[in-house]
């Protein structure tokens, strides 16, 4: 299962405890204080990595802590720092500290960011010596981690996105260009989930299918618009089963514009799919009716079509000129 997005409970560890403790030596059983200081708290640290599906990894355990530091110990030693919690997400993740409303996004493989501060370790009675106090007995506890509810939200970094209706062939053509082995069928909704693949080392998403009304929260779509949000090119996908062939277009642009001014301004080229469907002259009309919208077409039956070569090589084209 694909996700995206996830709150977690995240602790830092408090600090050790100082400690009262007196030195003893051969011949001077007392020789003055030597009670060590705590060690710090572990803190709570993010760091991005190349897998699309780690956020899965927290679908069942919900809260994790750093380390405790060490109590300090006798004969002036002090304690050892707690362990850190470092815990790993997708590049692309957006990081929201829910308490402080701080913002952290990992943009780049091996990005580390400190969440949470482990506490600070408290200090034993050697701290406390001086000329005038040279027997203290006072120490401090240690102070307490920082902790805070995050909520995890993932915006996959692609170079294109596929977007269009459900059924409109985007995880097909996906398939016939990378090879994503992505699940298909003969009705709307088949993918749940976006798809990734690879084209001459250009990265592809395929975004479930987006619906009338999805920037306001209907149907599938909605929940990974934001996927697109950061691609470099749209490719617009309008199969030729539809009758009303603008309205289909229309449809899309819509929900972009609706959802981010900045998504439905990316350079979009429109994929005419499913063209075994008409006749050629028919496909002609589609072509011109289409270029009314946009003067960027292309037309694929997508199934064992000898043009499919062509697309993938213009695609790799538009996407070395994006910026």
């Amino acid at each position: 299962m694909f996700i995206d997005e996830v709150k977690l409970e995240l602790k830092a560890g408090n600090g050790g405890n100082g400690v009262v403790r007196w030195l003893h030596e051969k011949f001077k059983e007392w020789s003055g204080p030597s009670g060590g200081n705590g060690g710090n708290g572990g803190d709570v640290y993010a760091v991005a990595i190349r897998d699309t599906g780690a956020l899965a990894r927290y679908r069942n355990v919900k809260k994790f802590s750093a380390g405790r530091g060490e109590d300090g110990l006798r004969n002036s030693m002090h304690g050892l720092k707690g362990k850190d919690l470092v815990l790993e997400f997708p590049i692309g993740s957006i990081i929201k500290n829910l308490r402080t409303k701080e913002v952290f996004y990992l943009l780049k493989e091996g990005q580390k960011e400190l969440l949470l501060k482990g506490g600070k370790g408290g200090f034993g009675n050697e701290h406390y010596k001086s000329s005038t106090n040279t027997s203290p007995e006072e120490c401090t506890q240690g102070k307490r981690g920082e902790d805070a509810k995050f909520t995890i939200e993932l915006e996959l970094f692609a170079d294109a996105g596929f977007i269009g209706l459900p059924n409109a062939g985007k995880s097909s053509l996906l398939n016939e260009l990378t090879n994503a082995q992505a699940k298909v069928g003969d009705y709307p909704f088949t993918t749940l989930d976006p798809n990734l693949g690879a084209l001459y080392g250009f990265i592809i998403a395929d975004i479930p299918g987006v619906i009338e009304g999805a920037s306001e929260g209907k149907g599938l779509g909605h929940k990974f618009l934001r996927h697109i949000k950061r691609t470099k090119v749209l490719f617009h996908l309008v199969s030729l089963e539809n009758k009303a062939l603008l309205k289909s277009y229309d449809v899309i642009r819509d929900e972009l514009g609706k959802y981010s001014e900045e998504l439905a301004n990316k350079p979009e080229i429109v994929i005419l799919t499913k063209t075994d469907l008409v006749p050629k002259e028919d496909l002609k009309k589609a072509i011109t009716k289409i270029k009314t919208r946009n003067k960027k077409v292309f037309s694929v039956s997508i199934i064992d079509d000898p043009a499919m070569k062509k697309l993938g090589d213009e695609m790799v084209k538009i996407l070395r000129k994006a910026k």
